[in-house]
């Protein structure tokens, strides 16, 4: 999948010029270890804590990530509005993005800024109440917001619905900026609401207009790399991200920690870029080591044979899944 968007930005320029780019880790996760508390606005840290925002995106630059998403994800106004701050929907995106420039600039290359667009939290039509109209107009407040202050590319992740894939996307269109999209993938290798990796691979052949799709967060890189061998199955030469997260999180008397470490991120990298993955970066529960570990493996990988899904269910403890039988689940029995 070539892009189709006549702007050009610093996201197309390393797709054209690198065979392989490095995503960020996780906003969340490093603002808590660096003494952020629970509860509160995120997006509005971009305003009252933008140096501890920019902080964070300077560890992830520094790290080796040629790509960082803007502290924006619950940025629409739909979710701002639970912060009663549906009114600040401009404020908060061009903040966000105006933050991680400033990371990016300090940086020895290019660094691309994604600006971050999540969803809702609400069930489109039929299942919900949200019409594909009103969805339309919420994403593009924030697409927009996220264009005039100097995205370089719409990053729509963690959707679970095509209705509301579809309506983000055509709002990002509006903009005139390359897309990107992934889906989580947390349900059995489908997404929360039904979708499998090959159906979103067919999806994204009919979506010129979008630049790069794959998976992100879900339940472990293993799903997040099966994702992407899928999708480079009924698509082959598709732009392909995975940005899986660390595992389940667990619960300890220190708190919430994840099971997945930077030391198993090269198999992670290599398997993914095997599967046809072209974007590789980290999830929930990554850290600034999580992100070095992913530059180091891009950086000494040699090409190699694609793998079988046998392999990736085996190494990285993914589910082999059946899209014909999608309720079949067999995990591999290292936790």
């Amino acid at each position: 999948m070539a892009p189709t968007t006549t702007t050009r930005t610093t996201f197309t320029d390393l797709l054209d010029t690198r065979p392989y780019l490095v995503a960020d880790g996780a906003m969340g996760t490093t603002l808590f270890s660096l003494g952020l508390e629970g509860g509160g606005c995120p997006e509005l840290l971009n305003i009252e804590e933008g140096d501890l925002v920019e902080k964070v995106h300077r560890s992830f630059i520094e790290a080796g990530a040629d790509v960082v998403l803007t502290n924006t994800f619950g940025g629409n106004r739909l979710r701002l509005d639970l912060h009663d701050m549906g009114d600040r929907v401009f404020e908060l995106n061009e903040a966000g993005v105006e933050v991680a420039r400033r990371a990016a600039a300090l940086a020895d290359r290019p660094v691309a800024v994604a600006g971050s667009v999540g969803p809702t939290g609400e069930l489109f039509e039929p299942l919900g109440g949200l019409s594909r109209d009103r969805g339309v107009e919420v994403f593009s407040e924030q697409c927009d917001a996220l264009a005039a202050a100097g995205a370089d590319v719409i990053w729509i992740e963690t959707i679970s619905s095509f209705e509301e894939l579809e309506a983000a996307v055509e709002a990002a269109s509006g903009t005139g900026l390359p897309i990107a999209t992934t889906l989580s993938f947390d349900t059995a290798g489908h997404t929360m609401m039904g979708i499998h990796p090959r159906g979103f691979g067919e999806w994204g052949k009919v979506h010129p207009e979008v630049t790069a799709i794959g998976a992100n967060c879900g339940i472990g890189p293993g799903d997040a790399v099966a994702a992407a061998h899928a999708i480079e199955d009924v698509s082959p030469g598709t732009v392909t991200i995975t940005k899986a997260n660390c595992g389940i999180p667990l619960y300890r008397s220190e708190g919430l920690t994840y099971p997945i470490g930077p030391e198993g991120m090269a198999r992670y990298v290599e398997l993914a870029l095997r599967s046809g993955a072209r974007i590789v970066g980290a999830c929930c529960g990554s850290t600034p080591d999580h992100v070095a570990a992913i530059r180091e493996a891009v950086d000494v990988y040699q090409p190699a044979s694609r793998p079988g899904l046998a392999e990736i269910v085996e190494d990285l403890d993914a589910f082999a899944v059946d899209e014909r039988a999608p309720s079949t689940r067999h995990r591999s029995r290292r936790r």
